[in-house]
This record gives structure tokens, sequence and C-alpha cells, in this order.
């Protein structure tokens, strides 16, 4: 018998999507990507039973993307992608080193260019906002899972690191990370649960391991806001354990 995908349902339910909402995130990361897919309710059930093992690389780049957690934190193992695909087809279309998932002990080798660089891993995100309301500074800081498909890199902070989550969307070109972000933030907090979003560009360091720039993004009183924003990297691997490890305040 099939075994049941405990995690992937685990994250759906903690995104507090029904199996229709979240087949249709699936379609709509995949449309912003232009690599559509044809994600449904009846596909959600069959990876929740476990009755597909491997999805392939179109509908594992868009889950990783919807989550912001790598395939193998879903449930889904690599050792798998050669099994059964959504067709019922043996997986030989699933690549092992061009699927869209970063290795997890992968690191750079030397300095190679920013277009070739991997940027998956675990990040430090901290910006720096001006509180009108408090005549006051302050920064947010979080833990990151980047992951990297081409040039486009999704953030999304682990849910230990903050009470607000944060998510980013970005494409990269040469040493320039342009992109959006956006921030839910704590219902008991002093913006009592208010989303904002707005853009964001970041210049990579030549090491990769640095990304510094502005956030831009409306405020309270219909004015537009700016500030410093930087991304610094912490680990390469975004395995199971290391995602555990970062899952707490930064500075804990």
């Amino acid at each position: 018998m099939a075994t049941p995908n405990s995690a992937l349902r685990a994250v759906r339910l903690g995104l507090l999507m029904s199996q229709d909402d979240f087949a249709r995130a699936v379609r709509e990361a995949g449309a912003r990507a232009g690599q559509p897919n044809d994600a449904n309710k009846r596909l959600v059930q069959r990876w929740e039973a476990g009755t597909t093992t491997a999805p392939r690389p179109v509908y594992a780049r868009a889950l990783e993307a919807v989550t912001g957690l790598p395939i193998e934190s879903l449930g889904f193992s690599a050792a798998a992608a050669g099994q059964v695909s959504e067709d019922g087809h043996g997986g030989h279309d699933v690549e092992a080193s061009t699927n869209g998932i970063a290795p997890a002990a992968a690191k750079p080798q030397g300095e190679p260019q920013a277009a070739h660089r991997n940027y998956s891993g675990v990040w430090l995100s901290r910006y720096e906002y001006f509180s009108s309301g408090r005549d006051s500074s302050y920064s947010g800081r979080h833990y990151v899972v980047v992951l990297q498909h081409g040039n486009r890199l999704t953030v999304r902070s682990l849910p230990g690191s903050s009470d607000s989550p944060l998510t980013m969307d970005l494409e990269v070109d040469g040493h320039v990370a342009t992109g959006t972000w956006t921030e839910q933030t704590a219902t008991d907090g002093y913006y009592r649960g208010a989303r904002y979003h707005g853009a964001i560009q970041l210049l990579v360091e030549p090491t990769g391991r640095r990304m510094t720039g502005k956030w831009v993004g409306f405020g309270k009183e219909f004015d537009v806001n700016t500030g410093p924003w930087e991304l610094v990297f912490q680990d390469a691997s975004t395995n199971k354990a290391t995602l555990e490890t970062y899952n707490r305040r930064p500075g804990a």
C-alpha cells in the first residue's frame, strides 16, 4: 500500500489552503515562471495519498515556489524521482542534476560568474524601516530559504524565525537581483496583521555571499517609503536537519 505523504499535507494545511486552493496556487506558480502545468485537486490528492511519489520537474518547481521549501522537505525523495510520474509512466524525464532542485551539499567552487552561481540555501534577511507612529527606526530579521530555478529565486521565511511571514520573488541579471516582497505582519503585533508588499533591488557582491540594496513600499499614510535590505548567506544545504537548525529567531 502507498504511504500517505503527511509532510505535504501538513504544509498545505499550514498555508490554510484547501486541495483546490493548493492546486490553483501550483498552476499560478507555473504560469508566472513561464512553465504552465495542469495541477488539479485530484493530482493533489494523489500526492498526499502517496500514489504519486515523484512529481515531474515542472510540478516540483511550482511546488517549491508555492511552499518555499525544497521538494525533499515536501515528502518526496530524490531517490523516487525515477519511479512514477503524474502520467503514470516511468520518471526517466527527471534529471538528477537539472531538475531545478539544488543538491543539498552543493557549494560554489572558486569564483564562478554570477549568472552561473547557485544561490539556493539558507540566508539571513535583514531590513530597516521607519515607523512614523513611533517616531523611530526598526529592523526586521528572518531566516529565509532561497531556492533557485534558472535565474529566478524564490525566498520564503522559516516559520519559527518570525511571527511575520516574509516572501520574495527575485530575478537575477548578472550582479543585480530585482523583484517583489510581501510580509504578513503578526496579528498581535503593532501593525495588527496588516499585509505589506512592494519592490526590491539588490546588488550581489562578487563573493555571492551577500546581497545589499533597497526596498520600496507603501505606508499607512498613503506615502511611499524605502529603506535598506540585505541578505547574508548562512548555509548551502536545504535538507530537513538544516532547516530545523535555522527555524528559530535570528540571534537566539
